[in-house]
């Protein structure tokens, strides 16, 4: 057995097997067309040795690396300069390693080949990969550029390799520019990117280094996947119907889904490739600004029960089309149609699903098109997660489930929409208690869990981490990253739990995971890094993020109160004040009090400790003890005669801002009063016949000569009568607020 050390060259054809399948004879008669008229004749020129052909590849040896790096550019810019209009011309792949290799007669075998085949997968299509061991050979003796791809694990070579990218229009570099596995623009943020402590080359999913920005960490970090990935911009409405524009959106979102699904896909999530609805943009531009491969385009056309879509997938890297396909049926074929599409697109990458993938991609989940029409219109208003589209998403829900009583994910949407209510207490924006929402996300949340979908998972861990069942909901998300490895929400959630329970270093890489597979993302994630960089004791950072989330979503209170917390520990008192200002104005227009250690929320911390932390930074910005203990209080309180007026003759009416509680008090001239909900708190929830009497500085109710419920009354600036919360009676550390209603 000869082993010697040599130059291997593997060139491939990039998507033979779709194009086989469109033109089975053609594509083969073009292939030995480029091997005996390109290939072989720049391979006799170079002085390399044909080994020989594998399918759709070539296998060649030279014993100079520098001759097989040369006929790799000959071959490379000979198809570039015979490519003009020719959309069926092949395109190749090519990988060159120097070294060793086992020679049994004819043929070469063992790492030195297995290593060139590895990196020929890692090329561009008409591009080539070249080995570490190779680029030290050749550096200096080609009119080419080179890109470091950083050391690559390759599968079935034990150590890592250096790779790099040969870049034919560029003019020689005496040394490799480092840009990691990332698209050409992103070469001016190398420096940026190696401040922020990204090795080059690192897998899309490990975290990066905290810096004071985060949105400036998002950005720096796109580099490319190892595995496929994809953006699905949002499909063109081309029907007659303008208002048909829910259902081109929604057959996008059910697309995103089902991709999502597929394990060895990389799938930006729908709320970054929406930012491009109604703009005129290159795939070259949403390639470099979400940080993939490929563009998936497309139209869908719906006339009546008739529908048509039209999906077109770009490889962002080459500008041609990988793959393209026009599928027509009825709307009760909608669920098979997004079906072929994702299975058009997950063989034109040549990816291998899983048999649980393919189930799950098959699945039809309603077969009644009235439903599934519903349903689009609901999830039109539910991707907005906007309180006031919450309460429009959910009668679409309902007739959904109402046609087809069988629609799982009819069911889960109308979970989410009431379990986010509930957790983020947005009850009383819907006229509804937050009890009442935790029962209508328990009441549908059970028929969803009998349907496997990431969103119910979602659902029932988001109702488990606002009862403080950390362990139940790190579970239901586990569960929905396993079911759609490629919704970013999961990740964010899962983070968000993991923080809450004290656990932020481990929470971490999910949140960053989330920005990464949604680079334009929405305010809960920013929000959810403050909070977790806040865990971790990073205050500059936390502030930072909590800043981008205000402006991102300035009606977000959660954000403000933390900006306020990590600004405080800062020793930024004047910013930190600004803030707390702003929560107030917040709190208040929403029918609430200005924020005290007593009653601020503790923003999902579960450890006493984190919590702890949290109110220490809010007392350094200036936030009062309590609303007695402030210069609120001082300047507030009402004189008895005050009371008087306001109370006796009157029906007092208000809620609790958090719970959605009410509480209401109907007073005699005499000042006998009828006491209901929080007001009657000793009473059971009703008091009849309660006397109004002053002690000192408050105002109390004596019920039954005995039991005695005292308060302070202040005024509260900035309450609005129709938000009865004009007025606060302060009893222990509750404040109800309250207007004069009669």
């Amino acid at each position: 057995m000869e082993r010697r050390l040599a130059a291997v060259m593997i060139a491939d054809v990039s998507g033979y097997g779709l194009l086989s399948q469109a033109d089975e004879e053609g594509t083969r008669a073009r292939f030995r067309a480029d091997q005996h008229e390109l290939f072989e004749q720049r391979i006799a020129a170079h002085r390399g040795r044909l080994i020989k052909t594998m399918g759709d590849g070539l296998l060649v040896e030279f014993h100079s690396v520098v001759e097989a790096v040369r006929c790799a550019v000959d071959v490379q810019r000979a198809k570039s300069d015979n490519r003009g209009g020719d959309e069926h011309q092949l395109e190749f792949r090519i990988g060159i390693n120097l070294g060793d290799v086992i020679v049994e007669d004819d043929d070469i075998q063992g790492d030195g080949v297995i290593i060139a085949e590895r990196l020929q997968s890692l090329a561009e299509p008409g591009g080539i990969v070249i080995s570490g061991t190779a680029y030290d050979h050749v550096e200096k003796h080609l009119d080419v550029g080179f890109v470091f791809l950083g050391e690559q694990r390759l599968k079935h070579i034990e150590k890592p390799v250096r790779t790099y990218r040969l870049v034919m229009g560029e003019a020689r570099a005496n040394s490799a520019t480092v840009v990691g596995r990332r698209t050409r623009r992103w070469a001016a943020l190398a420096a940026s990117a190696v401040a922020l402590g990204i090795a080059a080359g690192v897998a899309w999913w490990q975290p990066w280094e905290r810096a004071t920005e985060p949105a400036a960490i998002a950005r720096a970090d796109l580099t490319l996947p190892e595995k496929p990935s994809i953006a699905v911009l949002p499909f063109a409405n081309v029907s007659d119907d303008p208002k048909q524009e829910y259902f081109a959106d929604g057959m996008t979102d059910g697309l995103v889904t089902e991709l999502a699904q597929i394990s060895g896909l990389f799938v930006i999530a729908r709320n970054s490739t929406f930012t491009y609805k109604g703009k005129a943009v290159t795939p070259k531009q949403v390639s470099e600004e979400l940080g993939v491969r490929y563009i998936l385009e497309g139209s869908v056309q719906r006339a009546g029960e008739q529908l048509r879509i039209n999906a077109q997938l770009i490889d962002s890297l080459s500008g041609g089309h990988a793959w393209a396909g026009r599928f027509d049926g009825t709307l009760a074929d909608a669920f098979a149609l997004q079906d072929e599409v994702a299975r058009g697109i997950a063989d034109a990458l040549t990816l291998r699903l899983t048999p649980d993938e393919q189930m799950a991609i098959s699945r039809t989940e309603t077969t009644v098109p009235a439903a599934f029409d519903a349903f689009l219109r609901g999830w039109e208003h539910h991707r907005r997660t906007t309180p006031e589209d919450f309460a429009k998403a959910v009668p679409y829900f309902e007739e959904a489930i109402a046609r087809d009583p069988a629609f799982g994910r009819a069911y889960a949407a109308a979970a989410m929409v009431y379990a986010r209510v509930y957790l983020w207490r947005w009850h009383y924006r819907l006229g509804i208690s937050r009890i009442e929402a935790r029962a209508k996300a328990t009441q549908y949340l059970r028929t969803a869990q009998k349907h496997k979908t990431a969103l119910a998972h979602q659902a029932a861990g988001l109702l488990s981490e606002a009862d403080w069942q950390h362990a139940d909901a790190l579970a239901e998300l586990k569960e929905a990253i396993t079911l759609e490895p490629g919704d970013s929400w999961s990740y964010a959630l899962m983070a968000f739990v993991l923080t809450s329970a004290g656990r932020p270093a481990e929470a971490m890489p999910y949140i960053r995971t989330a920005i990464r597979l949604d680079p334009h993302y929405p305010s809960f994630f920013i929000y959810v890094l403050g909070l977790t960089e806040f865990g971790l004791q990073n205050f500059e950072a936390s502030a930072a993020a909590a800043e981008s989330s205000t402006k991102l979503n300035p009606e977000d209170e959660g954000s403000f109160l933390l900006l306020a917390a990590a600004s405080g520990h800062l020793g930024r008192r004047p910013e930190a004040e600004a803030t707390i200002a702003r929560f107030n104005a917040l709190r208040v227009g929403r029918g609430g009090t200005v924020a005290t250690i007593s009653t601020c929320p503790p923003l999902d911390l579960a450890r006493p400790e984190d919590r702890d932390r949290l109110y220490e930074g809010l007392r350094l910005a200036g936030v009062p003890e309590t609303l007695l203990g402030s210069e609120f209080g001082g300047k507030n309180k009402l004189t008895a005669d005050e009371v008087r007026s306001l109370f006796f003759g009157h029906r007092l009416r208000g809620s609790m801002l958090d719970s959605g509680e009410g509480h209401e008090a109907t007073i005699s001239g005499g000042g006998i009063a009828t006491l209901s909900g929080g007001w009657a708190s000793i009473g059971g929830g009703r008091m009849a016949d309660a006397e109004v009497q002053f002690e000192r500085d408050e105002v109390c109710f004596l019920w039954r000569k005995t039991a005695s419920l005292c308060g302070v009354a202040l005024r509260n600036p900035g309450g609005l009568s129709a938000k009865e919360n004009e007025f606060i009676w302060y009893h222990g550390d509750r404040a109800f607020t309250f207007s004069q209603v009669q």
